[in-house]
């Protein structure tokens, strides 16, 4: 994928902070140890592959509102495709960033496109479903 025109990563590092990557052992919550303030990714040249291909639904998809980067709102919108989940992905010690009312109206819209839509933070999650009703997955 290739970012959205006038849309880059600026001063969000939302996805170096609450994504797993196991490339480097980083878990769900602190800020990757490779982070630098200022600089951005202090390995980026020889980052992982995973962070490579990483790209957020709101730098890459168009249908996405503006307002909706995720340093805004805590949240990560990304499609999953070895779940095929539409996610909603938030920091562990902010587990409930995806019931903003713009998020979660944006969550709705997603399953009902016919999307299977979860909300994640750490090890909860939680399914969106298109009536606007959500409940914690097993």
């Amino acid at each position: 994928m290739t970012a959205v025109p006038g849309r880059s990563c600026g001063t969000c590092n939302l996805c170096c902070k609450i994504l797993v990557i196991e490339e480097i052992k980083k878990d769900a919550g602190p800020l990757c140890k490779d982070w630098c303030k200022g600089v951005g990714c202090g390995i980026y040249q020889k980052r992982p592959q995973v962070c490579r291909d990483f790209e957020c639904d709101w730098l890459a998809e168009r249908d996405i509102p503006v307002r909706l980067k995720p340093e805004r709102y805590g949240t990560i919108l990304m499609f999953d495709s070895e779940s095929e989940e539409y996610q909603a992905v938030c920091d562990p010690q902010e587990p409930n960033r995806w019931r903003h009312p713009i998020v979660f109206k944006h969550l709705i819209a997603k399953a009902k496109e016919g999307y299977t839509v979860v909300a994640k933070s750490g090890l909860l999650s939680w399914r969106i479903y298109p009536s606007g009703e959500c409940a914690p997955t097993t």
